[in-house]
């Protein structure tokens, strides 16, 4: 039973990351996962990922770059400023500026350097480092 789909995608990732499996294959798809997908990649914990269309939800096919360590969903999904980016890191992450955090703000889904830089905050979704 699927309750938490982005749970369950950065488990699946954290799981093969852990065997050895550089390839992973995520369902059911959706534009949030997508986005997550983008900033991981973008701070290369993943080397591609792309969205295969099945009629039944969509899956993404996603290549694991090998520099995983941890990721994981955080809930509740606290809100927070453009002030308590540092709490949120001290909590989640080993150490300042290591990892990333993802946050939803009203300007999309971004990680916390983006939003701090922006001035804006938002709700945690997830991290990885």
């Amino acid at each position: 039973m699927l309750t938490d789909p982005i749970a369950d995608t950065l488990s699946n990732m954290k799981n093969q990351e852990r065997v050895g499996n550089l390839n992973c294959v995520v369902r059911p798809a959706s534009k949030v996962i997508g986005s997550i997908l983008k900033i991981f990649k973008d701070y290369g914990y993943l080397e591609t990922f792309e969205f295969i269309q099945d009629g039944k939800g969509g899956n993404f096919n996603i290549r694991l770059s090998g520099k995983l360590n941890d990721c994981g969903v955080i809930r509740p999904r606290y809100p927070t400023s453009k002030l308590s980016f540092e709490k949120f890191e001290k909590r989640f992450l080993p150490a300042s500026g290591f990892g990333v955090l993802v946050v939803s703000t009203s300007q999309g889904i971004m990680s916390h350097d983006d939003a701090k830089s922006r001035g804006i905050g938002g709700r945690l979704l997830c991290y990885a480092y």
